[in-house]
């Protein structure tokens, strides 16, 4: 393995392994106690009632890598929705979580199904550069995700997911968030480290004999593994019962074989992706459908 020479990389070192320092070096509280160790900056409106739900309806706006290993960016948006019973605090959610479902939920464990969708990279994002490369289709992936706190205000996440169109490879993510909560806000801070097979990899990091001929300034590559590790931070703001509102900024860079890609390399790409993004929260009561 090469070593970190990188600024970034050492910086995502140092803060992943303090996270995960933290995050097993506790003891994790009793169930009971969470509430009175972290209080939740999200209002619960009332006692619980499970007669009545809460819905989140949520817009988030995204400015991202055009693609995997992309150095321009573009905008994209997108909703969630969030549903719990009336008097439930609503669960801490990063904004680079996929979309997921509780099957199983208690204050300190919760696992159910998840799915992201990556962006493609196509020949009309840059004509002048991707000349002869096959397109990248976007890819949805599959999975499930189990979260643990092993104390009140560290979140940990880990995702293991199967592409089923646009790759068919196999991927993962492993994530710890540090929140810090106030009366009105809620911080949180986190290291984030992604997987890829290498069927993942050679679809978006590849290029192939042919490609790169056509291409005539990359070379032939084949990378056997994807990872990229990096740090998300956000702030909510919690203006009443009915609205809430986070801003979020996250560092990726891509490391290992993928990382030595021609792809990433100028001009092609860049292996420091970053992301920005805004989201709102508007949250109503609705008696239950069932």
């Amino acid at each position: 393995m090469k070593p970190l020479s990188h600024p970034a990389q050492r910086f995502c070192a140092l803060l992943g392994a303090g996270a995960l320092l933290a995050a097993f070096g506790m003891t994790a509280p009793r169930a009971a106690d969470l509430g009175a160790v972290l209080p939740r900056p999200v209002p619960t409106f009332a006692q619980v009632d499970p007669s009545t739900w809460v819905v989140t309806v949520s817009g988030s706006l995204q400015v991202v890598p055009r693609y995997p290993g992309a150095s321009d960016y573009t905008a994209v948006g997108y909703p969630s929705i969030d549903i719990r019973r009336l008097g439930e605090p609503r669960r801490f959610s990063a904004p680079d979580d996929g979309f997921s479902l509780s099957l199983y939920d208690d204050p300190v464990f919760r696992i159910g199904p998840t799915a992201r969708i990556v962006p493609g990279r196509y020949y009309g994002d840059d004509r002048r550069h991707l000349f002869g490369f096959r397109d990248a289709r976007f890819a949805i992936e599959p999975g499930v995700f189990a979260e643990f706190y092993p104390v009140s205000f560290i979140r940990t996440r880990v995702e293991a997911r199967q592409g089923i169109y646009g790759h068919h490879g196999t991927v993962g993510s492993v994530a710890a968030d540090y929140l810090i909560p106030t009366e009105k806000l809620l911080f949180s801070i986190g290291p984030r480290f992604n997987i890829g097979d290498a069927s993942f990899a050679r679809k978006y990091f590849g290029v192939s004999p042919a490609e790169a001929a056509l291409n005539g300034r990359a070379t032939p590559y084949d990378p056997r593994s994807f990872y990229s590790a990096g740090v998300l931070g956000a702030v909510t703001y919690t203006q009443n019962e009915t609205w809430a509102y986070t801003a979020f900024a996250g560092y990726t860079r891509i490391l290992g074989a993928s990382g030595d890609s021609p792809l990433v390399r100028r001009p092609f790409g860049s292996p420091d992706q970053f992301q920005f993004g805004i989201k709102i929260d508007y949250s109503f009561t609705t008696p239950a459908l069932f």
